[in-house]
């Protein structure tokens, strides 16, 4: 057959099929643009997703205020208690409280955890008892029904968690100290997997990151310094590392104590955001925070749901209390470590079953479950 009639009879094949997973509906990280199309990075406003954002000033251990901040959504029904993971915010759980709200009547209130989000204090021994004392201050002595929901108790149980806190430092490392802009960290988080939702990452990012501050000491610099040299990006232009180059060429026979306040100045110029909190940090709470949490959710005499992204997750204590029917599990395929931001309309649809099932809830929106 001649290449003019080959091309006369491709002419005449239909058009070839989608690839499974190209369609209309495309999510987080695994999401393909067409050529010449790009991802739009860019922040967007918690307003979409809530309704509004208060402070409330609670009296902490030492006698003196804290200012918690929270972000609220609907006016009715019981009160779904929202609870980051650590080095997220309240803003981790925007797109969820949109899905939720369309299908249960119910109200949101996300709390920033002290040195999360707008919460500024950072210490950290009392997170439970913060817990309780805003609940108090917002509903005093009669409290409505509260449902509570935190990302220990969606995803990471005791035993995984116990597992991974010994590469936890080595995972902090390996993430970048600063980032040029928040389209630059909203990036990185979904490029890196830790959020596989896009939508998710352009309002959750901005409450993980904040403005660099001030100078403090060349000292103190120095491996900020450092960590940026390390974390350029591979599809830089050749003219961006040359012009570095040059840079450090030119500060040669300067003391090192200048050099390091010259590129902490540089670095604060071309990289004005970092973490908000410092996790490393917090390395000495780490096993209070997990040690004992199986044990604890099990003995709660109360309907229980545990999301998890994988059944390798379970723990043993979890597992017998799984074939005992202590609590409800649903596994969600193809999610990472928070699977309230990778898949909210799943999580959305598997809380809200749960609320109407064991009516603390009533469906609105005509929500099939």
């Amino acid at each position: 057959m001649s290449a003019l009639e080959k091309s006369m009879h491709l002419g005449r094949l239909p058009s070839r099929p989608p690839l499974p997973g190209s369609g209309g509906s495309q999510s987080g990280a695994k999401m393909r643009m067409g050529p010449g199309r790009k991802r739009d990075f860019s922040p967007v406003p918690w307003s979409q997703y809530f309704e509004s954002m208060e402070d409330v000033e609670v009296e902490n251990e030492t006698g003196k205020d804290i200012s918690f901040a929270e972000w609220l959504s609907g006016s009715e029904g019981p009160v779904l208690l929202l609870l980051h993971g650590g080095g997220h915010s309240a803003l981790s759980w925007a797109v969820f409280t949109a899905a939720i709200i369309s299908r249960v009547q119910c109200r949101i209130v996300a709390l920033d955890l002290r040195g999360h989000g707008e919460t500024v204090p950072a210490f950290f021994p009392s997170l439970c008892r913060d817990v309780g004392n805003v609940v108090e201050a917002m509903y005093g002595d009669l409290p409505p029904p509260i449902i509570l929901l935190g990302l220990c108790m969606i995803d990471v149980v005791e035993g995984t968690a116990m597992d991974a806190l010994n590469s936890m430092q080595n995972f902090l490392r390996g993430r970048p100290k600063t980032f040029k802009s928040l389209e630059n960290a909203i990036e990185w988080s979904v490029k890196s997997g830790q959020i596989r939702n896009l939508e998710s990452a352009r309002v959750s990012m901005v409450g993980q990151v904040k403005q660099c501050e001030g100078i403090t000491s060349p000292e103190g610099s120095k491996s900020i310094v450092e960590g940026i040299i390390e974390e350029e990006e591979e599809d830089e232009e050749g003219s961006e590392s040359v012009n570095k180059r040059k840079k450090e060429d030119d500060m040669e026979g300067l003391p090192s104590e200048t050099q390091h306040l010259l590129l902490f100045l540089q670095t604060k110029k071309d990289h004005p955001y970092t973490w908000r909190i410092e996790l490393a940090k917090t390395e000495k709470y780490w096993d209070g925070w997990f040690r004992g949490l199986s044990n604890l959710f099990l003995s709660c005499p109360i309907p229980k749901l545990l999301l998890l992204a994988g059944v390798d997750r379970l723990d043993k204590d979890l597992t017998i209390g799984q074939m005992q029917g202590k609590f409800q599990m649903q596994v969600l395929p193809q999610c990472g470590h928070a699977v309230h931001e990778d898949a909210p309309d799943k999580v959305a649809e598997a809380v809200a079953t749960f609320l109407i099932r064991h009516r603390f809830a009533e469906p609105i929106g005509g929500f099939q479950w």
